[in-house]
């Protein structure tokens, strides 16, 4: 009997099953404990939370492998699975808040360069040391290429 091409069989892999039979297993062991402490008398409603979140990080390991082995079975499956980028998405005009302007009062408060001759010298000076300069303007385009 010859397999088709089409059809793949499906891989078992015992030390995989294992990883995601114990890690079930740790999740609801889990999830039993955080109910004997929410029964208790120091018990919370954290631990109730706890107790009902733990079983479901279970079953979300176990349909995680479901869902690899299914998608490896089956690669038309797997395409489904990818979503097309269509590249970056825009975002609405309006939905973000305008950028302040030299303008705005509030980005004039905090320039205080006119108020402090010390740190208008530094800004000065780190300025000079941006501005590209005969030895440095070779090593600079080399840099960006």
């Amino acid at each position: 009997m010859e397999k088709s091409p089409e059809r793949r069989t499906r891989r078992h892999r015992p030390a995989l099953i294992v990883l995601v039979l114990v890690a079930a297993v740790i999740c609801l062991l889990m999830g039993w404990w955080q109910w004997d402490r929410y029964e208790s008398a120091s018990g919370t409603a954290q631990n109730l939370g706890y107790a009902l979140q733990w079983p479901l990080f279970a079953v979300a390991f176990v349909w995680a492998y479901r869902r690899f082995v299914t998608m490896e079975a089956d690669p038309e499956e797997a395409r489904k699975a990818v979503r097309p980028s269509s590249g970056p998405t825009e975002i609405p005009a309006g939905l973000l808040p305008d950028r302040p302007t030299a303008d705005d009062p509030t980005v004039a408060a905090l320039s205080t360069a006119d108020d402090d001759p010390e740190l208008a010298e530094y800004n000065r000076y780190l300025a000079g040391l941006d501005k590209p300069t005969p030895d440095n303007a070779a090593t600079t385009a080399k840099d960006t290429k």
